[in-house]
Order: structure tokens, then sequence, then C-alpha cells
């Protein structure tokens, strides 16, 4: 009896070591998830870890994707991110619509609208980009041997001006500059262009004298003489969105994949707004989208006007609201949509839960 229980006390022993031992490694594997999720407001991660496609050009309006891509906030809730580059706005629109592509960073075009008129679970659920005053980052800009010429908006009439595409925000946000001059598209020589470089070039070639452009072009057709920036937009185009975030039918069909994505998503726009308008871990910040983005010159991020990016998520509803009249009045939509059905904010306010307001 004797030699059983002791043999019972020795698995007695084992077992309780195993079982300390198990309990003891469970302990640091918990409290890692719970530090990596801490500045998420406690947020757990998805039980799996899950692919989104996102749709977007990898430039500084992208620092929303960017910066948490590299921080690790989208990995911190369950989240890889695999990028992908589109020619064109229409074609990230239709793998959207098709369930293909999760988010689309992309700006108000026909088709998008379109493709939520017909009952598609597309939505616009936050800012991807809007002009801060007095620091325009799209903009019309004129030829540097033009700029002393063109005093007022109605000097414009006339001349050849580029966009880079119709019945999106490019021609809307042209039909904006003329109209501050009593105007309309029919008075000067519209010319398509359908890249930013291409314009950079047709405006040094004196081919072109104006032209809707985008940062970093802006800042580099200044460094080279090519370009004036013009007037700032706010004095033509003060409620503008210039760029959205889109969630496709993937997305909007899976509430918890859709909720932690928007939360990685707000807390790198502050880390950008830390960044750019507070001087927080600038260089770092920087140095994240030289290696991540497509803009790799350092220097360009100090002359570059600064894209806005709402800390709070947001997007501008009035501005949505202008472009969905434009549309309308140019018979350009399907079917009557509002910038209520467009605009979903609920995944926004619960990001906004979980992080509080931008301080």
């Amino acid at each position: 009896m004797t030699k059983k229980r002791c043999f019972a006390a020795v698995i007695l022993l084992m077992a309780s070591m195993f079982l300390t031992s198990a309990w003891g490694s469970d302990t640091p594997a918990q409290s890692v998830v719970n530090k990596g999720s801490s500045w998420a407001g406690g947020l757990t991660p998805l039980p799996q870890e899950t692919v989104v496609k996102v749709g977007m050009k990898q430039v500084v309006s992208d620092s929303g994707v960017l910066i948490g891509m590299a921080r690790g906030y989208y990995k911190d809730l369950g989240i890889t991110i695999e990028p992908v580059q589109f020619n064109s706005g229409q074609e990230m629109i239709n793998q959207l619509a098709a369930g293909q592509l999760d988010v689309g960073a992309t700006v108000t075009a026909a088709g998008l609208f379109n493709a939520m008129s017909r009952d598609i679970p597309m939505k616009i659920v936050a800012d991807k980009g809007i002009n801060v005053p007095g620091k325009g980052y799209y903009r019309l800009v004129v030829r540097k041997d033009l700029a002393d010429k063109l005093k007022d908006f109605k000097d414009l009439r006339g001349l050849k001006i580029a966009i880079v595409g119709t019945a999106s925000l490019d021609e809307i946000s042209l039909v904006r500059v003329l109209e501050a001059g009593h105007m309309t598209t029919k008075d000067v020589d519209l010319q398509v262009i359908r890249s930013f470089p291409d314009m950079l070039v047709a405006l040094g070639n004196n081919s072109t004298d104006a032209a809707m452009l985008i940062e970093p072009f802006v800042a580099l057709g200044i460094a080279k003489g090519i370009l004036d920036p013009w007037k700032d937009p706010m004095e033509y185009d003060p409620e503008a969105q210039t760029a959205l975030l889109v969630y496709g039918t993937s997305m909007t069909k899976r509430p918890d994949l859709a909720n932690r994505f928007m939360v990685a998503y707000i807390q790198s726009l502050r880390d950008y707004n830390d960044a750019f308008f507070k001087n927080r871990n600038k260089k770092e910040v920087i140095d994240i989208l030289i290696n991540i983005s497509v803009i790799k010159d350092p220097k360009l991020y100090e002359q570059m006007f600064p894209v806005g990016l709402n800390p709070d998520g947001y997007v501008r509803m009035k501005g949505i609201d202008m472009d969905l009249q434009w549309f309308k009045q140019n018979n350009l939509l399907q079917k009557d949509i509002k910038a209520g059905d467009a605009v979903d904010n609920q995944y926004v306010d619960f990001a906004l839960k979980q992080l509080g307001k931008y301080k």
C-alpha cells in the first residue's frame, strides 16, 4: 500500500507541475493579446486571421491604411492587408460591387453611386482626403508664365484646362472653379489627360495652360518652375470631399471585420495628424511612408501641401451631397440616391466608442 500511495503521490505532483506550467505559459500569451489591442480600447482581435484586399494607389492620402500596416494596428485586430493597384476608379468600383475587393480608396464617381442605386451593399464609410485651408493638396494649378496674367477666375476663359477624367470628382472640381467666374466647361478648352505625370509634361511644354492636379505633382511642378499653385481651393470649393474610403459587399456583410478595420484605420489617421499637424513623431511617420508608399523622396514630404485626413473619420456630408446633385443635374445617375443612403457612419461610430474623440 505504501508503494501504491507513493506512486500516487508522484503522479499527483507531476500533474500539478504540468498544470502550473500550462497556466504559466498561457498568462504571457494572454498579456500579449491584451497589450497588442490596448490602443484599441481593449478590443479583441478576430478569432481567425483575415485577409482584407484594399484598392489604393499607396500615396500619402492612403496613410490610414499604410501607417496601420507598418505599425501593426491591423495585425493586432486579426487583419492582414493585401494592397491592390488599379488603373482606373471604375475598375475598382466593379470589383467592390462583385465582392472581389474588400475596401476601396477612391473618389466620387457616377459609377460608384449607380452601383449603390442598384441595391448593391457598398457604402462610403470614412474620409480619405480633404483640402486643408491655405494648403490645398488637390487644386487648380496654372502655368508659371501665365500666373501673373490670371488675376481672377474670369481670366480662365478660353484657356486649355486638363482633368484626368469626366463624370467624376475631377470634372466637378473644375466646374466649381469655373462657377466662381460665372463660367462653365463650355467657356474653356477642356482636355482629358489620363495621368497626373502627363499633366506636368503638358504644362511644361505649354500644350496645356492649367490643370486639376494633386500632390506630390503640385510640389514637383513648383520645384521645377513649371507651375503656380494659384488660388487656394477654399475660395472655390470649400466643402469638397476629395477622396473616400468605400466598403465593398464583402465588408458590409461582415460587421466584426468591418468594425475592426475601421478602428485600425482611424488610429492610423490620428498618427498621421499627430505627425503632420502637431509635429509628433513626424520623422518616424515620414520614414514609414517613404518605405511603404510610392513617394520615396524625403524632401517632398516637407514641400507638399499636406492632405487633410479627419482624425475622427467622418466625411463631409455636404460635399458628398453637392457631388450627388451635380451627377443628378447632368443625368448621370440611373436612379435618385441621397447622401444619407450612400454614407454609412456606423463603422466610424464604433471606432470612436473604442478610441474616443481625437484630442
